[in-house]
């Protein structure tokens, strides 16, 4: 696409090196803003929303994606705008205006974007540490789990029943599909706390589902132990998929901290940022605490009280959420104004 370089309105070093928290054997990650050309704005026949490119690790965004994820808090799009001045390689028709009005994408989404991308490096964290600790020792058999060696139901009624289950659960979910990104991680982590605080469990969910469609005791204990045994055959197939492609840095630090604290650094990264983003209306990219930062990735917090730091924090965030001057919600109207605005602005250079 020989029209990006025309059209960009900054191409950017991101990731670690942005961060401050880049080791000689960091890889480069490059991202960029551009104005696709009408042809990819008018009609059907073409579209352009991104650009993902390998070796080095590019991904070139249009304007319109762009404006909508930064809109939405996206961390890893939302800092783009408030990198270190030297981290731009390139700065196009336009990069002056957006940058002046950065501050106009800032909102308290960003409490349920950052915290959602915190907690989603924790399931890792745990997801790994589990294996680490317990690894299982050879693929489940069905006998493991109270079954005959063939299914004593039809595989066509196993799954029928399976899926009346499922539909009847998600009858029982909200349907979040209108839902800005931010507000629905905010919802689920609502509903993720409520259904945890009932020490309810997806299994008892199961149970219900099935005992109102009217399925019998023996029939549902049956599907419960074709259930469980279908998980432990998933989980034994993760594991080993895990292990096979499992990054060698990432391992050892695994094996010589007990977690993979790579994830513990960007879990911290994350809500430091987000607790600024809050009280001061700023993103700081180029991170003040690298030192310490690099240090957690180096092992100085143990497991124990990197979960115990998250907890408190994510407590902590929500408060100072609530007292933010932050607006709940971007300006969209101006936001949108703006995008035409530059796009208009790279449309013209480009006559």
């Amino acid at each position: 696409m020989e029209w990006i370089k025309t059209r960009s309105l900054f191409m950017c070093v991101a990731g670690s090196r942005a961060y401050g928290t880049s080791t000689p054997a960091s890889d480069w990650d490059y991202r960029g803003v551009v104005v696709a050309p009408r042809v990819y704005r008018d009609g059907y026949l073409h579209k352009f929303e991104q650009l993902v490119l390998k070796d080095p690790d590019c991904t070139i965004f249009d304007i319109r994606k762009f404006f909508k994820l930064a809109a939405d808090s996206n961390p890893n799009v939302l800092e783009l705008l408030w990198l270190d001045d030297t981290s731009y390689v390139e700065k196009g028709i336009g990069f002056d205006l957006l940058r002046q009005n950065r501050s106009l994408f800032l909102s308290k989404k960003a409490l349920h974007t950052f915290v959602g991308y915190s907690i989603s490096q924790l399931k890792r964290i745990n997801s790994h540490k589990k294996w680490l600790l317990e690894p299982p020792t050879h693929q489940p058999t069905r006998e493991e789990f109270g079954l005959a060696a063939l299914p004593e139901i039809p595989k066509s009624q196993r799954d029928a029943a399976m899926a009346a289950i499922r539909k009847r659960i998600d009858s029982w979910e909200l349907d979040l599909r209108d839902m800005a990104a931010s507000d629905k991680i905010d919802v689920l982590t609502k509903i993720r706390e409520s259904l945890a605080e009932m020490q309810i469990a997806s299994s008892a969910k199961f149970a219900a589902a099935a005992r109102l469609i009217g399925y019998s005791e023996n029939f549902l204990q049956l599907l419960e132990r074709e259930r469980r045994y279908k998980d432990a055959v998933k989980n034994w197939q993760q594991y080993n998929d895990w292990k096979l492609k499992r990054n060698k840095k990432r391992a050892k630090l695994e094996s010589n901290y007990g977690y993979d604290t790579k994830h513990g650094m960007h879990l911290v990264r994350l809500m430091r940022m987000c607790e600024e983003i809050l009280t001061e209306g700023v993103v700081l990219v180029k991170r003040p605490d690298a030192k310490e930062l690099l240090a957690i990735r180096n092992g100085a917090w143990s497991y124990d009280k990197l979960v115990s730091w998250a907890k408190d924090k994510e407590v902590e965030l929500l408060e100072l959420s609530r007292v933010s001057a932050l607006p709940k919600r971007p300006p969209h109207k101006q936001l949108d104004k703006l995008c035409c605005e530059l796009t208009a602005m790279v449309d013209k250079a480009n006559e």
